[in-house]
């Protein structure tokens, strides 16, 4: 054998064992380190419902629109609350009148001898005075709640971030406790990477974490909290309420994957986040 054919050999072999070794890490990474590409952003999606019914006569925002916490929204007709309103005060100056005239007639009883007024018509004046009083708190309490249902017509946003998917609009209807439209909370997006199991023992709580939005942004960010539960698909509950087994067993079992919380430490400024978008989530174990 000669020198360059020994020297061809060499370097051949030696380009032979740095392919093995380079493969055998990449195996290993992509086996055992903690990451996956199967990550989402999510945040809090807020369901802004109003307290009353009626027609909405004002729409102030617009869709994707950034609002303010306690920033007014829409507003709902007004009118048949003024008018309630009105009822509950003029119920409540009766009631008053009443009140007043119960009470003097029970001190004016009082006040007299027991030879002109008998024990039980005392008991009776006192007794109308405390009735009387009863309904005019009733009263106030009526026209507190007027006052709150009047209030209400206007709706305001619980919190800050982006109007999305509005579709309510001047003119629309308005029903008690039904959504009319979501506002996603600026300041609670997190982001759920979910790992497979083989890959959770190397996953733990405060651990770093890089997350890498497919739109190109980077993230740095911290685990939160592990899930302990998922769905059993191969163990569905019976209508027996006991265990339905499934009969069949695949011999090649895919890892399931496990939902692990990611904090975000910061958003960058300028950087676009969107609920339900997709990300590669990368943990640095701190051991």
């Amino acid at each position: 054998m000669t020198l360059r054919q020994l020297i061809g050999f060499i370097a051949t072999a030696l380009l032979l064992v740095v392919a093995v070794a380079i493969g055998r890490t990449l195996w290993i990474h992509y086996m055992d380190a903690p990451w996956t590409r199967d990550g989402r952003v999510r945040a809090q999606i807020v369901n802004v419902a109003p307290d009353v019914s009626g027609a909405v006569v004002q729409l102030l925002v617009a869709d994707n629109m950034f609002v303010k916490k306690n920033q007014v929204l829409m507003r709902i007709d007004p009118a048949h609350y003024q008018v309630a309103v009105e009822q509950a005060e003029a119920t409540v100056a009766a009631r008053r009148a009443q009140w007043q005239m119960r009470r003097a007639d029970a001190a004016r009883r009082a006040d007299m001898d027991s030879e002109v007024v008998s024990k039980e018509n005392r008991e009776n004046a006192m007794s109308a005075a405390s009735s009387a009083q009863a309904l005019y708190r009733e009263a106030l309490a009526a026209l507190d709640a007027a006052k709150l249902n009047l209030a209400r017509t206007t709706v305001v946003s619980p919190v800050d971030g982006y109007v999305t998917n509005l579709s309510v609009f001047r003119g629309d209807y308005a029903t008690a406790g039904t959504p009319k439209l979501a506002i996603v909370d600026s300041h609670s997006f997190w982001v759920y990477g979910y790992f497979e199991e083989t890959k959770l023992p190397r996953v733990k709580i405060g651990d770093k974490a890089q997350i890498r939005l497919m739109s190109g942004g980077v993230l740095q960010g911290h685990v939160e909290s592990i899930s302990r539960a998922i769905y059993d698909r191969d163990n569905p509950p019976s209508r027996e309420l006991v265990a339905d087994v499934n009969p069949t067993f695949n011999w090649v079992r895919l890892a399931q994957r496990v939902p692990v919380r990611i904090h975000i430490d910061e958003i960058p400024e300028g950087l676009i986040l969107a609920a339900g978008t997709t990300c590669t989530v990368i943990v640095s174990p701190a051991h």
